[in-house]
């Protein structure tokens, strides 16, 4: 990507200072994903940052029997791989892209010496650190302290927040480490109450406000750390 390329949509590299993210744009170079592609497997080098423009990627721990569950989500809010801030060479997550879009990636050469040199990115990247770290914790959270219905409900809002797509792909049991039938009954509970929609492999949210209301608690702060580390996160 050059000076004269179109900017990126990430809206943690729009949060730079204009003349800070031309320095950073002849190291960026943008990519299309498609649906369930690993961009970055487990226990492998992470050589490419991403930050996503649009879509969603799934942050997935991935267990000794091949099981994996969902750990957090990344949308245009932030990037994977941010932890090579701090000289982490390998990725421990898979890196799935759950929602089909694209991504701009830097080296993770580039992105390290953008850290150190440029005060505003390095600012930015922090920020995004400690709003992603508290994500993964919030989100442990959660998984002990609420019900299937109301995780369901919170997963589906965050989703629908990373993408700007109210139809999103029925990934639900693999992200939220339940057998199928389980969800399925959480989904449709959500259904009758008309929140969402069901098809045979996706789902599509009717009511937003409706579905914060049927959501725990966790949606709400969820949002409410970004906003305070990264008030440019969501539009």
């Amino acid at each position: 990507m050059n000076g004269s390329a179109k900017l990126p949509r990430n809206r943690l590299l729009l949060a730079l200072p204009p003349r800070d993210l031309r320095r950073l744009m002849s190291h960026l170079e943008t990519a299309s994903c498609r649906r369930e592609q690993i961009l970055v497997e487990a226990d492998s080098p992470l050589d490419q940052i991403f930050f996503p423009d649009s879509g969603v990627i799934s942050v997935m721990a991935v267990y000794s029997d091949g099981g994996t569950i969902e750990m957090a989500t990344i949308g245009r809010e932030g990037c994977g791989g941010v932890h090579a801030a701090f000289g982490t060479a390998r990725s421990s997550a898979r890196y799935l892209v759950q929602i089909p879009g694209s991504v701009t990636k830097i080296s993770r050469t580039a992105f390290t010496r953008a850290v150190r040199q440029m005060p505003s990115f390095r600012s930015l990247v922090y920020a995004y650190v400690q709003a992603f770290t508290e994500q993964i914790l919030i989100s442990g959270a959660c998984n002990g302290a609420h019900g299937l219905k109301e995780r369901l409900a919170r997963w589906l809002l965050m989703m629908r927040d990373r993408s700007d797509e109210d139809t999103l792909q029925d990934l639900l049991a693999a992200m939220l480490g339940v057998q199928r039938p389980t969800i399925t009954n959480a989904a449709r509970e959500l259904e009758r109450k008309g929140l969402i929609k069901r098809g045979r492999k996706e789902i599509t949210i009717l009511n937003r406000r409706g579905l914060i209301k049927a959501s725990c608690e966790c949606y709400q702060l969820l949002r409410t750390r970004f906003a305070f580390h990264l008030p440019k996160t969501y539009a």
